[in-house]
């Protein structure tokens, strides 16, 4: 089944579509074989008619999806719809043809939060924001070597240290049973000490336990470290997991 989130479509002007069939749907309204169109590729080509579409193999869910974006033309330029609105008319056309296809279900945020977090996803503002380094974040892998010798980016005389010593605190993934983790629980050791703070969690539908993220003193940021989250004043158990919880299914071709 494709999951088409609602509150893409008339906010941004774009169609956001995830799950193993997406292809195959999508696929009878685009003339381009989608399956040369690999993870973070994209191409502009008309969906089931309307002009002017950038369809991106991408997502936010962890899902092999697409997003498909619609534009306008001004003179030779390309201009985003994010600056400049599509007409409605076309918007709604486009989601009543993919509506017409007995796969394509609509679905809220909270279907879309709960699919990202099971894939490790970080969410701007719970996760990590401008007091965040990428060490802390475990996001060094968006830092490329040249850069890392180079030291000509935003923040590296405080990054690059931090890559080759230890940070305090680290980005983990948390495996509990019991109440749901929600944002800014606190995260104990064994012996009830504050050792951190839970950022995202929610119950996780694949693997009926519940999930979450969130920072913890370094010493305890090694995978199978058990330690307790505080929901609704009682120490529940948990234990660090390595992320994404469930498998991604991005697709990198044939």
């Amino acid at each position: 089944m494709v999951i088409l989130p609602t509150f893409l479509l008339y906010i941004f002007r774009i169609h956001w579509f995830v799950c193993p069939s997406m292809a195959q749907v999508l696929q009878k309204g685009v003339g381009d074989d989608l399956r040369k169109l690999t993870f973070m590729t994209s191409v502009l080509t008309p969906v089931f008619g309307i002009q002017g579409c950038r369809v991106t193999r991408c997502g936010y869910t962890g899902e092999d999806g697409v997003e498909v974006k619609q534009y306008i033309m001004v003179s030779t330029k390309i201009l985003s719809s994010s600056t400049i609105s599509v007409p409605s008319g076309d918007v709604v056309s486009l989601t009543e043809k993919l509506l017409a296809d007995s796969e394509v279900k609509l679905a809220g945020l909270g279907a879309r939060d709960s699919l990202r977090l099971e894939a490790g996803l970080c969410l701007y503002g719970n996760d990590i924001d401008e007091t965040t380094t990428p060490v802390e974040a475990s996001l060094v892998w968006t830092i490329g070597k040249r850069r890392r010798q180079a030291q000509d980016f935003p923040g590296a005389d405080i990054i690059v240290p931090q890559i080759k010593a230890k940070t305090q605190r680290k980005r983990v993934g948390l495996i509990s049973n019991g109440p749901p983790v929600r944002q800014h629980t606190p995260i104990l050791s064994s012996d009830g000490r504050v050792i951190g703070e839970v950022t995202s969690g929610c119950p996780s539908p694949c693997l009926k336990q519940n999930v979450a993220m969130g920072y913890v003193e370094a010493g305890f940021s090694k995978v199978g470290t058990s330690i307790q989250v505080e929901v609704r004043k009682k120490a529940v158990p948990a234990v660090v997991s390595k992320m994404p919880f469930v498998p991604t299914k991005y697709y990198m071709g044939q």
